[in-house]
């Protein structure tokens, strides 16, 4: 089997990705620094959720001397610029996704070892149109989480 991967696809969103937060930076008069600049080029390499501090112990391996009040500043502005968003949960710290070029999804979240599971389900999708409509509700945007014990957990818990 011969697998093809468009790298040129890849580059040119990360690209894109770096361009917007500069030109955020610029036009609301941030400074650019080394260090927003290393921060944002971690954590587009790292693609899974993941909290302030996970995103901090990345970045302390190739940047030493960032502090985890800079990464987390750094992550806000991400969110403003609209690269990720802060996903606040019911339990635990808030995890952090990509956000730019990627196509609208729900979770699945396990409340023993806190794995999410991305899932894109276009009769959801619909079902939530049908249900807005019918109520004259018109959705400006949406959040679906479903908590629960992934099989692995539930593996260990019956073993």
């Amino acid at each position: 089997m011969i697998m093809i991967f468009n790298f040129k696809k890849e580059t040119d969103v990360k690209n894109k990705e770096k361009n917007l937060f500069q030109n955020y930076l610029s036009t609301h008069k941030f400074k650019h620094s080394k260090q927003r600049k290393g921060i944002l080029e971690i954590f587009l390499s790292i693609d899974r959720h993941l909290t302030a501090e996970e995103l901090y112990r990345a970045v302390k391996q190739k940047y030493p001397s960032v502090g985890f009040a800079t990464v987390y500043r750094t992550l806000k502005l991400l969110c403003a610029t609209g690269l990720c968003r802060e996903l606040k949960l019911e339990s635990g710290p808030a995890r952090y996704e990509h956000l730019y070029g990627h196509k609208h999804h729900d979770h699945l979240i396990c409340t023993g070892c806190g794995r999410f599971v991305e899932v894109i389900d276009p009769e959801i999708e619909r079902l939530q149109q049908k249900l807005s409509k019918t109520h004259g509700f018109l959705p400006q945007e949406h959040r679906m989480e479903l908590y629960g014990i992934c099989p692995e957990c539930r593996n260990k818990n019956n073993g």
